[in-house]
C-alpha cells in the first residue's frame, strides 16, 4: 500500500468552471479517508483525478513517492469501485473477478489463487459459478469490490459504492467495507454524499463544498468542533439548530432573535472574538443538546427558552420534537416521555458549553 498526497490540485474546465479549487491533503498508508459533500461539490471529480480518468489542471499528485500527474490510469496501481456494479452479465463471478488479471497477462495459477483469496475474504466462495443476474444487490457489490481486491493495488478508490442499495443492504455493506479495511489495512479514499457513511467509515473526513475543502478532521471532531456554518449544518441528522440575531449584554447576555431571546453566558460574549462582532451572529445548538426542562426551572438560573410544540415524531428509542422559537422551526432529540400536544407551550433547557458561535456574514466559527 502507499500514501497519497495532493498539493493545490485544481480542475478547471474549458468554460472556466473550477470543479476543484486547490485541494491539499494526504491519505496515510493504510488509512481510510472519506470525502463527503453535496452533489456537485467536486468530490467525484477529485477521485477521478487520482485515478487518472480526469486531467489535473494544476498542482501535484503523488502516490507513494511517485509523481503521477501524467501517468496513465493503468500504470498508477489504483483500483476503483464505481457507483454502478459494472459487472459483465455473460461472465460468472469467477470470470468477473479474473478479468482484470487476464488483461494484465497474469499467469493462470496466480489468477486462480488471487480469485480464491478474494472470494474467501468477501464470502463469495459459494457464488463463483453464478452469473450476476442470479445475485442480490449486496452480492453484486461484493463482486465489484472483489474485482478491485484481486489486483492488490496500492490504493482503493470507492465512488459512492453503496448508493444503489436499499437501506438494509447499505448498512450491512458499510459494515463489510469497514471490516475489509481493518483486515487489509489498505489505503482507501471513499467518496459519498451520505454523512452517515462518512462518519462511520472514515478515520478522517474531508468535507468539500463548491470545489473547496471546508475542513479535514476525525468524525467526532468535525461533529463537535465544526470550522464553519457549512460543516456544522451538513454533518448531523437532524441538522444543527441555528439561532440568528444580535448579541446584547443588557439587561442580560443574550442573542436577540426575531421576537425572542436566547440566553447566553456573560463570559461567552465577553471574549474578543464575539465582543468585536458588530453585525449578526449565528448560534448553533445540536438537537440532542436541547432538552425538555423539568418543572420549576423558571427563574432558577437555568438556561431555558419558551417555545411552542409543532410536531412530535416518536422513532422508538427517541423522539424528534419540533418546536417554534424565534420565528423559525427548531428540532430537539429527546428520550421517550410525556410531551405537550402540538400548539402547546414547552420550556426547553440547554447547557451553555454546547453552544457554537458563527459569524453571520462569513460563516466562520467564532471561538
Amino acid at each position: 500500500m502507499a500514501a497519497v498526497r495532493l498539493h493545490q490540485v485544481r480542475k478547471v474546465y474549458d468554460d472556466g468552471q473550477a470543479a476543484v479549487a486547490g485541494a491539499s491533503f494526504q491519505i496515510g498508508d493504510g488509512e481510510l479517508v472519506a470525502l463527503v459533500g453535496p452533489s456537485g461539490c467536486g468530490k467525484s471529480t477529485l477521485l477521478r483525478m487520482i485515478a487518472g480518468l480526469e486531467s489535473i489542471t494544476s498542482g501535484t499528485l503523488h502516490i507513494g513517492d511517485r509523481l503521477v500527474n501524467d501517468v496513465a490510469p493503468r500504470d498508477r496501481d489504483v483500483a476503483m469501485v464505481f457507483q454502478s456494479y459494472a459487472l459483465y452479465p455473460h461472465m460468472s463471478v469467477r470470470e468477473n473477478l479474473a478479468f482484470g488479471l487476464r488483461l494484465r497477462g497474469t499467469d493462470a495459477a496466480s489468477i486462480d489463487a488471487q480469485v480464491r483469496a478474494a472470494a474467501a475474504t468477501l464470502e463469495l466462495d459459494e457464488l463463483l459459478e453464478r452469473k450476476p443476474r442470479a445475485l442480490s444487490g449486496g452480492q453484486r457489490q461484493r463482486v465489484a469490490l472483489g474485482r478491485a481486491l484481486v489486483r492488490n493495488p496500492q490504493v482503493f478508490l470507492l465512488d459512492e459504492p453503496l448508493s444503489n442499495l436499499d437501506a438494509k443492504l447499505r448498512l450491512s455493506m458499510r459494515a463489510e467495507i469497514g471490516r475489509l479495511h481493518r483486515r487489509l489495512r489498505a489505503t482507501m479514499l471513499y467518496v459519498t454524499h451520505d454523512q452517515i457513511e462518512a462518519m462511520t467509515l472514515g478515520e478522517r473526513i474531508v468535507v468539500l463544498n463548491a470545489g473547496e475543502i471546508q475542513q479535514i478532521d476525525t468524525p467526532m471532531n468535525l461533529y463537535s468542533e465544526p470550522a464553519n456554518l457549512f460543516v456544522a449544518g451538513f454533518l448531523g441528522s437532524p441538522a444543527m439548530n441555528f439561532f440568528r440575531g444580535r448579541l446584547t449584554a443588557a439587561p442580560r447576555a443574550q442573542l436577540q432573535c426575531e421576537g425572542a431571546a436566547l440566553p447566553l453566558p456573560a463570559a461567552h460574549i465577553a471574549v474578543p472574538a464575539l465582543a468585536s462582532v458588530a453585525g449578526e451572529v449565528i448560534v448553533g445548538l445540536r438537537p440532542e443538546d436541547l432538552a425538555v426542562a423539568p418543572p420549576g426551572t423558571a427563574g432558577s438560573g437555568e438556561f431555558t427558552i419558551d417555545a411552542t410544540v409543532e410536531s412530535i415524531e416518536p422513532v422508538g428509542n427517541e423522539i424528534f420534537l419540533g418546536v417554534q422559537f424565534g420565528g423559525a422551526a427548531r428540532i430537539c432529540r429527546v428520550p421517550p416521555q410525556s410531551l405537550p400536544e402540538p400548539g402547546r407551550p414547552v420550556r426547553l433547557c440547554f447547557t451553555p458549553g454546547k453552544l457554537r458561535y458563527f459569524d453571520a456574514a462569513s460563516g466562520v466559527r467564532l471561538r
